[in-house]
């Protein structure tokens, strides 16, 4: 198969592209390269995908709309992954505009080439930051999402509802993944565990949000790459059933679903540093701090209609990604 993944040179960019390539698929990969973290890891992901004689990539930013109109000139995608996006909570808060150009018009660009040229299966990366602060737990597909509270959180449900409009106005066979905290090797810098294990490694004081209070469904790397490749080969075949259960039923005639994608098993953040600790040996100095804004206190996925439909539910418990987690930076760090 001949498969565009967008944001090929991020972490979940890269390990799906590295799983696609190993089952012998074309792999088209498009990145901007931003510099919201460090471009070396990016370009250090890049190189290992490089030497794979099947795989193309194109710097190009979804935000150049002719840019992206030649690329769809030039090819035919069976499957299109769409992972590119402004990614961080706290970010958006001093840089809003980044926001609208990747995540909004960058999805707006791309779904106008599909809708000229469609893919048999359009995937794309939401966020379990669209359930914002919603306090029934786990969270569901079903629930309502109408309450973000940030800009990342509001431009991911902005990408659920265009998504569908696509769909149901021609047709493309749509599906929306709700990611709940990826971690594991090649992973993102900004991230928490990223922090904890190099501020721990260094000796260095950790910042603890919210007292460690915090819970998150942590869902390691390998599972979320599962996840959606069971997806891509599972394209909506028929409307979503009306879930009468819910506050707000969900009626559609689209070819449009959407699947959370998370561990099923929340965990306190002091816990989860008590496990890192555990795997370098060593203790964290812990600065204890209040919640930041646009972090919620709570994730925790439902994940019954992903395992229903595709056959799959993440399982790796933390204790073994950590520590796969912790060998690979031991061994691309230190």
């Amino acid at each position: 198969m001949n498969i565009l993944i967008t944001g090929v040179a991020g972490f979940i960019g890269y390990h799906l592209a590295q799983r696609l390539l190993g089952e012998g698929n074309r792999v088209y990969g498009i990145d901007n390269l931003t510099d919201y973290y460090d471009v070396n890891l990016k370009k250090a992901r890049l190189a290992q995908l490089q030497v794979e004689a099947n795989f193309t990539f194109q710097f190009l930013d979804l935000s150049d709309r002719p840019a992206v109109n030649q690329i769809f000139q030039n090819n035919t995608f069976d499957y299109i992954v769409h992972l590119a996006a402004q990614a961080g909570v706290r970010y958006s808060l001093e840089n809003p505009w980044v926001y609208i150009d990747s995540n909004i018009t960058g999805f707006v660009n791309l779904l106008e080439e599909c809708r000229s040229k469609p893919p048999q299966h359009l995937v794309f990366a939401s966020s379990s930051s669209v359930y914002g602060a919603n306090t029934r737990v786990p969270f569901s597909v079903s629930d309502n999402v109408d309450y973000p509270v940030s800009l990342y959180a509001a431009s991911k449900k902005a990408n659920e509802l265009i998504a569908h409009t696509y769909s149901h106005l021609y047709g493309l066979p749509v599906t929306g993944l709700r990611f709940f905290t990826v971690y594991g090797p090649w992973g993102r810098p900004d991230m928490a565990y990223f922090k904890f294990v190099k501020a721990i490694e260094q000796g260095k004081p950790i910042d603890v949000y919210n007292f460690g209070k915090m819970q998150r469904d942590f869902t390691y790397i390998d599972d979320i790459i599962e996840g959606i490749v069971r997806v891509i080969n599972h394209p909506p075949q028929q409307s979503l059933q009306a879930i009468t259960s819910a506050p707000h039923a969900l009626n559609s005639n689209a070819l449009y679903k959407l699947y959370n994608i998370g561990n099923n098993t929340p965990v306190e953040l002091l816990t989860f540093i008590e496990v890192i600790e555990s795997v370098l040996g060593k203790k964290a100095e812990k600065r204890l701090l209040p919640m930041q804004p646009g972090e919620v206190p709570v994730t925790y996925a439902d994940v019954d209609d992903l395992i229903r439909d595709v056959g799959f539910c993440p399982s790796t418990p933390i204790e073994e990604g950590i520590q796969r987690f912790v060998q690979w930076y031991q061994e691309y760090y230190l």
